[in-house]
């Protein structure tokens, strides 16, 4: 089940607050690197959109992380993308209570999975 049109308002906000807020880029680089976030079920995936390296004009997406709803049980759990471009558990914290507490980990990065 897709979140509901409250709860995605309601992600969208938290998202904002709790993360854009602190990672958006700097003003004089926003003309070329965007952030994003796509709702896919109960699955939110973090994105920045930058240019393709020596091909101007073109752009691509960057993904950051991804935090999964597991209705069932009421928590969110964490996945970070690798070089092989597969998602795969975020070993340290694989499990959070709340949208707020992924965006606290995927931020502070203690791992470098996130951000390099």
């Amino acid at each position: 089940m897709a979140f509901t049109e409250d709860e995605t308002t309601e992600h969208l906000k938290v998202i904002e607050d709790k993360f854009w807020s602190r990672r958006r880029p700097p003003l004089h680089l926003r003309d070329r690197i965007r952030e994003g976030q796509r709702m896919d079920g109960q699955a939110i995936e973090l994105f920045f959109v930058r240019p393709v390296f020596e091909r101007p004009g073109l752009f691509t997406e960057e993904s950051i992380a991804k935090v999964q709803h597991m209705r069932s049980r009421d928590v969110r759990r964490l996945f970070w993308k690798r070089a092989d471009g597969k998602w795969h558990a975020y070993p340290p914290c694989r499990e959070v209570k709340s949208l707020t507490d992924a965006l606290r980990v995927i931020d502070e990065d203690g791992h470098h999975c996130f951000f390099g």
